[in-house]
C-alpha cells in the first residue's frame, strides 16, 4: 500500500518521492492518521476503510473550494485513492506551533473574509460528503429554514432514531423551526461545516490554518457557533471576525440550533451519552 501511495504521490506531482519514514500521527476519531516522508519531503496521509473512498474525494473537493476562495490557509489535497482494503488521502504537511493573540485575530478576520465570498444564491453543496464519517446531506435548496430542517436536524433526528434515540419533543421542535428563523435571511456562504478547536490551528510560521471540512453553502452563523461549542476560541479570534463581518441581531438565540446538529451527530456517531444534552438543547430551544 504505501508503494502505492509513494507512487501516486510521485506522479501527481512530477517529482520522484520514494518513502523512508512513516509515523503515526493524530487522526481524529474517524481516520488514522500518518506522516510519511522522504529525505526533503513530508505528506500527511489519512486512512480508512476502502469503502470510505468517497468520503475522501468529497474533503479533497470541499478543501479545493475553500482554497480558491484565497481567504484562508487549508492543507492543498495532493491525492487520493484505493489500494487493497484501505482509502487514502494524501495532504500538504503543515508543521504547526503555538498561536499567538495577532494568530487568531488573523484567523477571525480571515474567515469572515470567507464567509463573505459569494458562491451561488442557494444553499447546499455541489455534493453530499460526511460529518465526521456520517453521511451530509446537501441538497441545494433556496429556503434555509427548508434546508435546516430537512436536510440537517431532520435527517440526523432519523439516523437517531434508528440507533435507538429518544428525543420525544423532535417533530415540535421541527415545526417549530421556521418561526425559532424568522427575519433572519442569511446570505448563502460557504462554510466549513466542522469548525471546532481541533480543525483550526496556527503554522510555526504563524499562518492560521483550518482543515478536516464539511464544507457545503450555509449560514455563516453555523461555523460561528460550532467555535463556542467545544470550549471555545480565543477572544481574538471573536474580535478579528466581527471587525469584518459582524455578526447579525439573534446570533445568539440561533446559536443552540446550529449547534443541536452537531451534538446529535455526536449521539449518532459516540453514543447514548449525547442523548441527555441534546434533549436539553430541545428543551432550551421550546422554550
Amino acid at each position: 500500500m504505501w508503494n502505492h501511495i509513494a507512487a501516486q504521490i510521485s506522479q501527481v506531482t512530477g517529482k520522484q518521492f520514494a518513502s523512508s519514514d512513516r509515523r503515526s500521527v493524530g487522526g481524529g476519531c474517524i481516520n488514522q492518521g500518518y506522516a510519511l516522508s522522504d529525505s526533503d519531503r513530508t505528506y500527511f496521509v489519512k486512512l480508512n476503510q476502502a469503502s470510505e473512498l468517497a468520503m475522501f474525494e468529497a474533503e479533497a473537493a470541499g478543501l479545493q473550494q475553500l482554497q480558491r476562495t484565497g481567504t484562508i490557509r487549508v492543507p492543498t489535497p495532493i491525492c487520493y485513492g484505493a489500494v487493497g482494503e484501505s482509502a487514502y488521502l494524501v495532504l500538504e504537511w503543515l508543521q504547526l506551533g503555538r498561536g499567538t493573540s495577532a494568530a487568531w485575530e488573523a484567523m477571525g478576520q480571515q474567515l469572515a473574509a470567507l464567509h463573505q465570498t459569494k458562491i451561488v444564491d442557494t444553499f447546499g453543496w455541489e455534493r453530499h460528503n460526511t460529518i465526521g464519517s456520517t453521511p451530509q446531506i446537501n441538497t441545494w435548496t433556496t429556503n434555509w429554514a427548508e434546508f435546516w430542517v430537512k436536510h440537517r436536524l431532520g435527517y440526523q433526528f432519523q439516523l437517531a432514531q434508528r440507533r435507538g434515540g429518544h428525543f420525544p419533543k423532535q417533530d415540535q421542535l421541527l415545526t417549530l423551526i421556521p418561526d425559532l428563523l424568522a427575519g433572519h435571511t442569511p446570505q448563502p456562504s460557504l462554510v466549513h461545516g466542522d469548525l471546532w478547536s481541533g480543525n483550526a490551528a496556527v503554522t510555526q510560521a504563524g499562518e492560521p490554518v483550518i482543515f478536516d471540512p464539511a464544507t457545503y453553502v450555509g449560514d455563516r452563523e453555523v461555523d460561528l457557533a460550532m467555535t463556542e461549542l467545544f470550549g471555545g476560541f480565543p477572544a481574538a479570534f471573536y474580535h478579528g471576525y466581527n471587525q469584518v463581518f459582524p455578526l447579525d441581531e439573534g446570533y445568539q438565540q440561533r446559536k443552540p440550533l446550529y449547534n443541536l446538529y452537531h451534538v446529535l451527530n455526536h449521539f449518532n456517531l459516540f453514543g447514548s451519552s449525547y442523548e441527555s444534552q441534546a434533549n436539553r438543547m430541545i428543551m432550551q430551544l421550546l422554550g
